[in-house]
């Protein structure tokens, strides 16, 4: 619901959700210590063992059916994860980032195309995990302007030298930003975050009053994840350490004070090279990884191929204002 403003309200069953959830401490935590979390990461409620997988159990949240890596990372954790290797040295991240610029900045465009039905006109974007940049550029090839945070100090630089990007070699949680966004990009990194609530909150710092919050990531309830389960491609601890559904993002951004305005489903397309890595990755010293072996030398690396996407969603999120109380007598 929108007042005359333009920004979004919540009405009265969002409300009940949101003071539910608020009171429990968990809403408000800081960073943990390195133990161990059984505890929903979310909404602070009981969870269980799913299973473990690469030594890492993955739990499930009783509640919000969030689930989450039963590991609290260390503070080198995002330098030793998003390394250089992360980028070139295939298995769970890519063969070769750079190779797929320009998929990539379609990708971006396409997207930036999406958000013409909430923001118009375009304005200033903030890509949270902009890697080299092309996401960005896609942005700005459609008119928006911006800047992106990137942990990695070679991807960071690609896109400040190449593409000529704003792009700050940092996490989120530690840059130095000192404007607000019309929008905050987190293209396929939310999966990422050691501690989501505590990314989403300084995200909201950056957030304009009625601004909005572009999501993708892979959906935990998906067709694909059900079917597959645990071996499903996505569980790839430590890389990724929480696996959201529609049902669970849409419930902690709206603790947040965020109002779910569009969601769906974006064709994606990958380079052969590495989509070849990611199966080679995922099936080694199987059967099926020795076919892939063999049918992989069919394929260029440079040929374009089709991901299916029912198990990756995109969302839209309108920051928003409660409804004033009204007084009784």
């Amino acid at each position: 619901m929108s007042d005359r403003s333009g920004t979004s309200t919540f009405d009265g069953g969002d409300r009940d959700v949101i003071d539910q959830c608020q009171r429990h401490p968990r809403f408000v935590r800081t960073a943990d210590s390195h133990s161990t979390c059984r505890t929903c990461p979310l909404c602070g409620q009981d969870s269980h063992l799913c299973f473990v997988k690469e030594d890492y159990p993955i739990r499930g949240c009783r509640v919000c059916g969030h689930q989450f890596a039963d590991y609290v990372p260390p503070p080198s954790h995002t330098d030793v994860v998003y390394g250089d290797q992360y980028f070139t040295g295939g298995g769970a991240g890519y063969a070769d980032y750079l190779a797929e610029a320009e998929l990539l900045r379609a990708r971006g465009r396409r997207y930036a195309r999406l958000l013409h039905r909430w923001i118009t006109p375009p304005g200033r974007l903030l890509d949270v995990g902009a890697a080299a940049g092309f996401l960005l550029a896609g942005f700005c090839d459609q008119g928006w302007t911006g800047e992106g945070v990137e942990p990695n100090e070679r991807m960071a630089t690609h896109a400040r030298t190449v593409l000529g990007l704003s792009v700050e070699a940092t996490t989120l949680e530690a840059a130095q930003l000192d404007r607000h966004y019309d929008l905050v990009s987190f293209i396929q990194v939310v999966a990422h975050f050691p501690d989501p609530l505590k990314a989403f909150q300084r995200a909201d710092q950056l957030t304009r009053p009625g601004g909005f919050w572009l999501i993708e990531t892979w959906n935990s309830e998906s067709l694909t994840a059900r079917i597959l389960g645990q071996n499903w491609h996505e569980y790839s601890p430590p890389s990724v350490l929480h696996w959201f559904s529609r049902r669970s993002l849409r419930r902690v951004l709206l603790q947040l004070g965020y109002r779910q305005v569009g969601i769906g489903t974006l064709g994606k397309w990958l380079n052969a090279g590495h989509a070849k890595s990611l199966l080679q990755h995922k099936l080694a010293g199987t059967i099926a990884g020795r076919l892939v072996n063999r049918v992989a030398t069919l394929f260029p690396d440079h040929l374009v191929i089709p991901y299916p996407s029912e198990d990756l969603f995109w969302a839209v999120f309108q920051k928003c204002q409660p409804r004033p109380c009204s007084s009784q007598s």
